[in-house]
């Protein structure tokens, strides 16, 4: 800890920031930024989430002396990726939550796309003089990559809530500055959508300000999930009629997945679709071969019935970053691709390491470290396998004899499910 710097949780659950709030303080964070750059081990260790971003810039070779300078966007490009953006939908949301506040509070909002390029700033006029010198203006580049850590980058990167302050930025540059930014993700596949940032000089520093970002970009969330909602309504209302009358497995879904009819079969909250679906004949992991016919708003699926050609033959767990864990399925009829929560990705991983299988047991101890954990385990399991049921096999639990597997791994070891505590990945992380 710094001096009197504290890690508080709110009654709502928002974080609030741990940020030096004394000279001390500040004093103290300067000292360990300059031992990193140079490898030593500060006296007082940084914020885990600082200290893990100081890991990944100086692997990735930032100049702390660098400029903040990054090539913009052209405007039709700026344009092309605001419509395309959900978060435009929700801005008049986030103009009336935030500019107004970060006006008087001598700050600016900014919000970007997922590859935390800016796509809107709002906020008081001199901050957005102030912000030109730094580049951070519509179009900029803000990922830890091209601009060190940051509070825009760096909660790309965590997934989490994040406050920056002060030395804590990576390059100098930015020392004079202050900022807080929040993850949006779409409540409809749970992919991250963009960054909600409030930035200011180094001075308008407030312990509030993370708290209130946090509760403004969970706001839009439940803005574009009340939407979906109305929209699912809207496809039911088209496709209920339609699937009463078919016979064998049907169902009616919206685009993303989310179910809004269904005949002779259980029901299910989503179904999991490849990210370029298309009319015809195609093949589904969860429910094998399907012919596909698009309705307003949503695709309409019947299952075939009997035996099902073009069964997976290969899988690819693809570990390499670590906002975006995937498994790969490859079959004959072509690739589906499945987003995987981190524990979702131990799991597959544990299971990639062990071809020969693991029981419930076995996992529980690879994963918590305690053999005694098996409920955890078949409910987890239970869960991918309503998504992954023709790859993965159980008694013991294992991917399908006739699967080829491969796992992407990051470029470093350190990076392998860099916030996973599960001793198989411990260990693989560690390995020489």
């Amino acid at each position: 800890m710094w001096g009197e710097t504290r890690v508080e949780t709110s009654a709502s659950g928002v974080p609030r920031p741990a940020v030096p709030q004394t000279a001390g303080a500040a004093r103290a964070i300067h000292r360990a930024r300059e031992a990193a750059l140079v490898g030593d081990r500060p006296a007082v260790a940084p914020r885990a989430e600082i200290g893990a971003s100081w890991d990944r810039v100086l692997r990735s070779g930032i100049d702390p002396d660098q400029s903040t300078e990054s090539p913009l966007l052209d405007v039709d490009e700026i344009e092309h990726r605001r419509r395309s953006s959900t978060l435009g939908e929700v801005m008049p949301l986030l103009n009336d939550g935030l500019v107004a506040l970060a006006d008087a509070a001598q700050q600016i909002m900014v919000v970007t796309d997922v590859e935390c390029r800016v796509l809107w700033r709002r906020g008081n006029a001199g901050v957005l003089r102030r912000a030109d010198d730094v580049c951070l203006a519509e179009g900029a580049a803000w990922a830890e990559e091209s601009t060190g850590t940051n509070a825009i980058g760096t909660a790309l990167v965590s997934r989490v809530p994040v406050q920056v302050h002060s030395s804590e930025h990576f390059v100098r540059t930015l020392h004079s500055w202050t900022c807080a930014a929040a993850p949006v993700r779409d409540p409809r596949d749970g992919r991250m959508m963009g960054i909600v940032d409030m930035s200011g000089p180094a001075s308008t520093f407030h312990p509030t300000t993370l708290a209130l970002v946090s509760s403004v970009a969970r706001l839009a969330e439940s803005e574009i999930r009340n939407r979906h909602l109305q929209a699912i309504d809207r496809l039911r209302s088209v496709a209920a009629p339609l699937v009463c009358r078919l016979g064998g497995r049907a169902l009616a879904v919206d685009t993303h997945g989310w179910l809004a009819a269904v005949t002779g079969m259980p029901p299910v909250d989503r179904l999991p679709l490849p990210k370029s679906l298309r009319p015809g004949r195609v093949w589904l992991p969860s429910l094998g071969m399907c012919r596909v016919e698009p309705l307003p708003g949503g695709w309409l699926i019947q299952v075939a019935e009997g035996p099902s050609d073009g069964a997976p033959q290969r899988v690819v767990l693809d570990l390499s970053r670590p906002r975006g864990l995937t498994v790969n399925v490859v079959g004959a009829v072509g690739t589906w691709t499945q987003r995987l929560s981190p524990r979702h990705a131990e799991l597959l991983y544990a299971l990639a390491l062990h071809p020969e299988g693991r029981t419930a047991s076995e996992l529980a101890q690879d994963i918590f470290g305690d053999a005694t954990r098996t409920v955890t385990v078949r409910a987890e399991i239970s869960r991918m396998r309503r998504h992954l049921a023709q790859v993965l096999a159980h008694r013991p639990y294992r991917f399908g004899e006739d699967v080829e597997v491969e796992v992407i791994h990051p470029d470093h070891p350190a990076d392998l499910l860099p916030h996973s505590t599960a001793p198989v990945v411990v260990r693989a992380r560690t390995a020489d």
